[in-house]
């Protein structure tokens, strides 16, 4: 969620030909060094006979995921003088390349894009952020960013050659073309009697407070949870910013969702880490993934 800013610096040297890069990468992005070389060579830019040097700053942070393809490959052409440097200050970058030089979505968009909100705030600099098209629609559900989408390497590189502000190879700012519907939830009415438990729910609703339903099988009290996020106040811009970004560092959020509260039902048997997230890289678990939204627990042990 807090999605810290990351620097690619990039030195080319003489001596033998090698790509490295350093800063706590994990997996994905050592891979990075072949996926950005192919689609360099694909989009017909000359990939440096140097010793590449790629840091990713700051140093302790580990790095993971394919994101940092395209401000690699960027850093790359500017150090070798093959696109322009200048200008690159105001801008931030993410993206994974394909071998040819088309951008693939990734995860994490609206987290980054609400981190950098933050980060305009505090700083006063306004940058413009360019991902892929498919990480558009997402992105710009943080209303005040600026969200230039690109569909490859080349679109990019011509976005920064492109001499005039009128030309049309210039990227434009994104405009939504989803219009987020009204929430759709299960109607309360479906539950037929039940007088105690609906006024129960009712008031756990207003009041924000945890409920505890109790009753032998085919009482209905699975039923009342699954219509209880439809009886909740109607979600601020703010508090569906926070669910989204939690919802997209796992890549399970569409924006056709925007603005309804997260109804999560885990299994009974459900590990610690699904419950609580973690993992080796970590990941949010059920209890963050129904943020401001219910979250259901099923014939769950609960110890005191």
């Amino acid at each position: 969620m807090h999605a810290p800013q990351v620097t690619v610096e990039v030195h080319l040297a003489n001596g033998l030909p090698s790509f490295t890069i350093v800063g706590l990468p994990e997996t994905e992005v050592k891979e990075s060094k072949d996926r950005v070389r192919a689609a360099l060579q694909n989009a017909r830019f000359e990939f440096p006979a140097k010793r590449i040097t790629v840091n990713l700053a700051p140093a302790d942070l580990p790095k993971e995921s394919g994101r940092f393809d395209l401000p690699i490959a960027l850093g790359i052409l500017a150090a070798s003088g093959q696109m322009p440097g200048d200008g690159l200050d105001e801008y931030e970058f993410a993206g994974e390349l394909s071998l040819s030089g088309d951008l693939r979505p990734i995860r994490g968009a609206l987290a980054m894009t609400y981190a950098m909100r933050t980060s305009h705030h505090s700083d006063g600099r306004r940058r413009i952020f360019i991902l892929p098209r498919e990480s558009a629609d997402e992105a710009a559900l943080v209303a005040d960013a600026t969200i230039f989408p690109a569909d490859s390497l080349l679109q990019v590189c011509a976005h920064f050659a492109a001499p005039g502000a009128d030309n049309d190879a210039r990227l434009t700012r994104h405009r939504p073309t989803l219009k987020p519907a009204a929430p759709a939830y299960l109607d309360f009415s479906d539950v037929k009697g039940q007088l105690q438990a609906k006024r129960a729910l009712e008031v756990a609703a207003a009041g924000g407070h945890s409920v505890l339903l109790v009753g032998p099988p085919g009482t209905g009290k699975s039923m009342l949870a699954a219509r209880f996020p439809g009886i909740l106040p109607p979600m601020t811009d703010e508090e569906a910013l926070e669910s989204a970004a939690v919802q997209s560092l796992t890549s399970g959020f569409s924006a056709a969702r925007w603005k309804v509260r997260p109804y999560r039902s885990p299994h009974h048997t459900a590990s610690g880490v699904a419950l609580v997230g973690g993992g080796g890289t970590p990941r949010p678990g059920e209890i963050s993934l129904a943020h401001r939204g219910v979250l259901f627990l099923d014939e769950h042990h609960i110890r005191a």
